[in-house]
């Protein structure tokens, strides 16, 4: 330990941790249960964080990898605009290219001050319905740039002042977004969520004193630290490579992107190098990442290839990861004004399969496979007028998809992981409450059988969905990864399946539709989509075969792929033939 934490208590640091995570869980039961439109209040696509006063991460709680590991670069953007913060003010920010992950998360900024002193900042930031993009979705896939992606930007926007609303920025707000109405409701949610950690903060000091807190900020990071440099120490050195690749994008990437890393792991000084040089440079559409969101993949392959669940998110693990950026690059630091719309889901989540799947060199027990990638229908956004509601207009992104997560070295993957960037962090829609808040009638949410990749340790399954329009016209937007290029398995394990999409008519004619669409669904039309799967962990001929029974009792898996991928016999009531799946895997 450091000479600065000679005295450290060890029971009282643990308890103001989690107090922290409590007050962050405050926040988020706030925004989740006062905000207004389905993405945040069903599907939960928002994240709350605490950062010190001088932008350090503190507490995270179960925010989403993609929101709150970059917070603390808009927290240090906010002090940066604004040097003489003040009790009661509030600050919007959404800039892409100074901190934010991308335009579509507006983020609630509010500096906590404890005795007159800026002590931390509460982090409220949540995806929203619709940002005033130039077309019916937050995720603009084809914008060649900003301009033509059309979203409102707000750089570290002041907000509040002395706790009361500036109007100016509201009404420009509601005079560009669709549903105008739904976006206040938001706002307001993410205001009080933030106010809400404010009083926390503020009582949490009153409790046990200033200094008390200030000493156990520096102890927890530290300590956080400490447990890094362990894990580390425990690491083999040596250098792991590895590529991923987004499918191709027509017009725009008709090749694809091609991605890199090279890892090096330093033991001998607790210090891991994730170098991301050797990336394309930037593209003329919508899926350039941002600094924040390629800092919070490296991050979230890392976590997820090694320690356990056991090592504190926040800044002070992060001091022992260097990692180096590309200016201008699509991995990397965007430079404006090209497009980051999607900065947060389809190359960031490619990133977070190829860091976390490089760690599976070392060999078992490290690494994991890829996740299941792509939002496809069932994570489109939706979009119209509701004639139910005297044609009262709408739009949402709907959260049905499964997209199988990734297997490991102790288990099988996540069945509703969502994506990489999400990490089963998020909800799935109720299709009750979508039904009533939308026009559509869904026909089908269901599991793919064979869909998983197969390994010692099996991917998540994918899930088919189907809906149709009520009595109007709706409008469907989407840009879906992994159409062709599936998620790969590791160390023997096979790749997941491929997602696609289908538009089915009246007559039951079926078209399949490309990976990015604008799809106007009529009544009786509708559109079916497939998810991408996980992929397998070693090989799955070693999985256990009452493992691969209980699969295929459940109907994950068919007897047939059973005996060809598994090498397991299967009585005729689905229990294993012992001696007939001996022959069979040592033939």
């Amino acid at each position: 330990m450091s000479a600065t934490t000679v005295q450290f208590d060890a029971v009282l640091t643990a308890i103001l941790a989690n107090r922290l995570d409590s007050i962050v869980r405050d926040m988020t039961n706030t925004l989740l249960r006062s905000a207004r439109s389905a993405v945040i209040n069903s599907a939960r696509d928002f994240s709350c964080a605490i950062t010190t006063a001088d932008n350090q991460l503190i507490a995270s709680a179960e925010g989403l990898p993609v929101h709150i590991f970059g917070a603390q670069l808009q927290t240090a953007v906010m002090t940066e605009n604004h040097p003489n913060l003040k009790e009661g003010d509030a600050y919007l920010d959404n800039d892409p290219y100074r901190g934010g992950s991308h335009a579509a998360d507006h983020t609630v900024l509010v500096p906590v001050f404890i005795e007159g002193e800026h002590m931390f900042t509460a982090v409220a930031k949540s995806h929203q319905a619709d940002i005033g993009n130039s077309i019916a979705t937050t995720y603009h896939a084809e914008a060649r740039d900003v301009y033509e992606e059309g979203a409102l930007i707000f750089p570290t926007v002041q907000v509040q002042r002395d706790y009361t609303d500036i109007d100016d920025v509201i009404r420009m707000c509601k005079s560009r977004i669709r549903v105008p109405s739904q976006w206040y409701g938001d706002y307001l949610a993410g205001i009080g969520s933030a106010r809400v950690a404010e009083r926390g903060l503020k009582d949490l000091c009153a409790k046990y004193g200033k200094d008390t807190i200030k000493q156990f900020v520096e102890d927890w990071l530290n300590y956080s630290e400490q447990r890094m440099i362990k894990e580390i120490e425990n690491l083999p050195a040596s250098t792991l490579t590895n590529t991923g690749r987004h499918d191709p994008f027509l017009p725009y990437l008709p090749e694809g992107v091609d991605i890199n890393c090279t890892i090096h792991i330093r033991p001998e000084d607790a210090r891991i190098v994730v170098d991301l040089l050797d990336n394309p440079g930037a593209v003329d559409c919508g899926l350039n990442m941002t600094k924040a969101t390629t800092l919070a993949s490296v991050f979230t392959g890392l976590f997820n290839a090694f320690g356990g669940g056991e090592i504190p998110r926040n800044s002070g693990s992060f001091r022992r990861v260097e990692v180096r950026l590309r200016q201008g690059g699509v991995v990397g630091i965007p430079e404006f004004p090209h497009s980051c719309s999607l900065a947060t889901t389809n190359i960031t989540d490619r990133v977070i399969n190829m860091v976390g799947s490089a760690f599976a060199e070392l060999g078992s027990p490290y690494g994991i496979s890829e996740a299941a990638v792509g939002m496809g229908p069932a994570m489109a956004v939706v979009s119209g007028n509701d004639p139910r509601y005297g044609g009262e207009a709408f739009v949402n992104q709907i959260f049905v998809q499964a997209n199988g997560g990734p297997a490991s070295a102790q288990a099988d993957g996540w069945v509703t992981y969502g994506l990489p960037v999400i990490c089963g962090l998020m909800y799935r829609d109720s299709i009750e409450i979508d039904e009533v808040k939308m026009p559509i009638q869904y026909g089908e949410v269901s599991l793919v059988r064979d869909s998983p990749g197969a390994g010692e340790h099996r991917g998540g399954p994918a899930i088919r969905t189907s809906y149709t329009p009520k009595d109007t016209e709706v409008t469907v937007i989407y840009p879906c990864d992994g159409q062709e290029t599936p998620p790969r398995g590791v160390l023997g394990g096979l790749e997941g399946q491929v997602a696609s999409a289908w538009l089915v008519d009246a007559d039951g004619t079926e078209t399949k539709l490309p990976a990015n669409a604008t799809v106007v669904l009529r009544p009786g039309q509708s559109i079916r989509g497939y998810d991408t799967s996980g992929g397998g962990y070693g090989e799955p001929s070693r999985r256990d075969p009452s493992r691969v029974a209980h699969d295929v009792r459940e109907g994950w898996v068919s007897p047939e792929a059973a005996r060809e991928l598994y090498r397991v016999e299967l009585n005729v009531d689905l229990t294993v033939d012992s001696e007939a799946t001996a022959l069979l895997r040592s033939a």
